[in-house]
């Protein structure tokens, strides 16, 4: 602090005017000031060392606390902040658990079959649901024909919400309720390649464990991958209005 005011003070001096013969005691005037303002900034390193040695912390070099020994920062520094916009619940590369409730389901895998398939179709096939158009045209489309949940259940229609990220939406069918947390669904067209994908793995990473969001096995790599939107489950059908009337 003291350097501070005596540096103002001296480029105060060099840039008095030129003319001492008329203005011959402003250096004078200056050079006072300057020994004040040193006075001053002697008083506050003394008072800012005297709060630092009465809060138990030692004196930098420059006359200021530096943030890093605070314990508020390194309180801060050891706690993880997850970003607002990544509500994962589990790591992308989480890998599935070798438990007894694994070995007894099928293996997950991916295979081509006689045709091209789209997700649409194949889930129309398992499920023999009569709904038709995009993926993520499914749920509204099923309002009033099929009972729609928001929990998985066996042989229900998972609908994934149409985003940016899956802008036709997307559409499977549940094999296994393995837990609260992780589905097996039987799906197609999943990579983008017309394949087949059975016994595919899918846990719910959304905060409140309701299925709103959710990652899906990946398994060429072996991992989950990033994070999908559902909009819920439609049910095999048990009820459907009478058009006729």
């Amino acid at each position: 602090m003291r350097r501070l005011f005596l540096s103002i003070a001296i480029c105060t001096i060099c840039t008095a005017p030129a003319h001492a013969d008329v203005n011959g005691d402003v250096g004078q005037h200056l050079g006072q000031l300057g020994t004040q303002l040193g006075h001053v900034g002697n008083k506050i390193d003394q008072n800012v060392t005297a709060l630092l040695g009465f809060l138990g912390w030692s004196a930098p070099e420059t006359g200021f606390a530096a943030l890093e020994v605070t314990p508020a920062i390194r309180i801060a520094r050891s706690v993880e902040v997850m970003p607002t916009d990544a509500p994962d619940f589990l790591p992308a590369n989480i890998r599935l658990p070798a438990t007894a409730l694994m070995a007894e389901l099928p293996t997950p895998k991916a295979e081509k079959g006689k045709k091209f398939l789209y997700c649409v179709e194949y889930a129309r096939s398992l499920s023999g649901l009569n709904i038709f158009g995009d993926a993520r045209h499914w749920w509204a489309r099923a309002k009033g024909l099929y009972e729609r949940t928001a929990k998985p259940t066996a042989d229900a229609v998972m609908v994934f919400t149409g985003t940016s990220k899956l802008k036709r939406g997307h559409v499977a069918v549940v094999s296994h309720v393995v837990s609260s947390r992780e589905i097996r669904v039987e799906q197609a067209n999943w990579l983008n390649r017309g394949e087949i994908n059975y016994s595919t793995p899918i846990i719910d990473v959304s905060e409140k464990n309701d299925w709103s969001k959710v990652r899906v096995w990946h398994t060429p790599t072996g991992t989950f991958g990033s994070a999908y939107a559902v909009s819920g489950f439609i049910l095999q059908p048990v009820q459907r209005l009478d058009r006729a009337n």
